[in-house]
């Protein structure tokens, strides 16, 4: 096929095929527009993961705005907007910290407690040191968050 350039002169121009390939390397970090999986008992969250539609990512309360174990997020949820911390990443974490195969959040209230009143998975042993740093700098209070957790791994 030829193609009339700006200057007058005839090119030849190829039909290159698409590939299915990405260029981009895999997005495992919690940033805004993430889907999560509430892993908690309230009310909110069971509806929404049992409607399919699972909360979002709006904000998370870093100075990087990448979502590490322990953070505080902003989800949107039934078009609501809750606090949440993450307690499971699928994203590659420091050692003796496990690797999950979803991103799990816990519902919370404005004062830290949890919305619901069971946590389903397994959360990390990492958590404890990482929340109670958190409490103590913080007006919010995580202890009650670690005292409905059932397992820890």
């Amino acid at each position: 096929m030829f193609v009339r350039s700006f200057l007058g002169k005839c090119c030849f121009r190829m039909n290159v095929p698409s590939h299915n390939f990405h260029s981009s390397s895999q997005c495992f970090e919690i940033q805004k527009l993430t889907r999560l999986r509430v892993v908690d008992n309230s009310e909110i969250g069971k509806q929404a993961m049992a409607e399919g539609k699972p909360p979002r990512c709006i904000h998370v309360y870093n100075k990087t705005g990448v979502g590490r174990i322990g953070d505080k997020v902003l989800v949107a949820i039934k078009g609501e907007k809750k606090k949440g911390i993450l307690v499971g990443l699928k994203q590659n974490q420091k050692t003796k910290v496990p690797k999950f195969d979803s991103n799990n959040i816990v519902l919370i209230d404005d004062n830290g407690s949890p919305l619901g009143t069971r946590i389903h998975v397994p959360i990390p042993t990492i958590l404890r040191t990482i929340l109670k740093e958190k409490t103590q700098a913080k007006g919010a209070d995580y202890t009650k968050l670690l005292g409905i957790a059932s397992r820890f791994v």
